[in-house]
């Protein structure tokens, strides 16, 4: 029997569409390579993970083939009220009021030097909000030039060490980026601790500074890979150099 090709929502689709970023990110293969095993045009699966057309039933039954994993949620029931302490987050994160953390919301230009190239930056934007369900500040990357590897999570803000803690926990596989609280003008400064893809299967511990600048005190950002002819280039090469030479950070060799 024929699989019916009705459509998801945009909604749906965008569910999917992370979840399937996700798999291709953590087993390290290719969207041509998961196109062929799913017996898809890499067109078809590229249009829907860009939000260029929405998932059909038959393509997702086959994705979830070649991958293996439901990308199907069930239904889930109508949320609880919220308790009378949903504006305070958990204690894991700090119990930090909502009240207490409206000056970390914003988006931000994120900083740190190219894992690829040394005589390079890396910039893409971070947006930090309040979430109702995790009832917690959450992060959430974008405009990442590796969009595969982009990354969200929560946010830990403990007043015993006055740092500001990004945390990203993927099946058990973590990525820490440690901040200082803003200054005056809005930076933070710090180390972000995560993996360096190398060949096929091979990841490296890797550690580098980096910088949260406050995207409204950049004129003109430039995201991606920032080259040293870039105008940009200066200006955040400065900010990773306060990380260090303040010092929001110390590297121990």
């Amino acid at each position: 029997m024929s699989i019916p090709e009705s459509e998801l929502s945009d909604e749906q689709s965008r569910q999917v569409a992370d979840l399937i970023r996700e798999e291709i990110a953590r087993r390290r293969i290719s969207r041509q390579a998961l196109a062929e095993q799913a017996k898809l045009s890499l067109s078809t699966l590229e249009k829907a993970l860009g939000g260029r057309r929405p998932f059909t039933l038959a393509t997702i039954v086959r994705l979830e083939q070649a991958l293996g994993v439901p990308l199907r949620k069930a239904p889930v029931a109508p949320a609880p009220a919220p308790a009378a302490h949903g504006d305070v987050a958990p204690d894991s994160l700090g119990a930090y009021s909502r009240r207490a953390v409206t000056w970390l919301e914003g988006a931000y230009v994120t900083v740190r030097p190219s894992f690829g190239d040394k005589a390079a930056i890396y910039a893409y934007r971070t947006e930090i909000l309040w979430d109702d369900a995790a009832s917690s500040l959450v992060f959430r990357e974008g405009e990442r030039q590796d969009k595969d590897f982009t990354q969200f999570g929560e946010v830990a803000l403990p007043n015993q060490s006055g740092f500001v803690y990004l945390v990203t926990n993927r099946h058990g596989q973590h990525r820490l980026i440690t901040v200082s609280r803003p200054t005056i003008t809005g930076e933070m400064y710090g180390i972000i601790t995560t993996l360096l893809a190398g060949r096929g299967s091979l990841l490296t511990p890797i550690a580098a500074p980096i910088a949260f600048l406050p995207l409204r005190n950049i004129a003109d950002p430039t995201l991606g890979r920032v080259t040293s002819d870039d105008p940009n280039h200066a200006i955040y090469h400065a900010h990773l150099r306060k990380t260090t030479e303040e010092p929001f950070a110390l590297f121990v060799h």
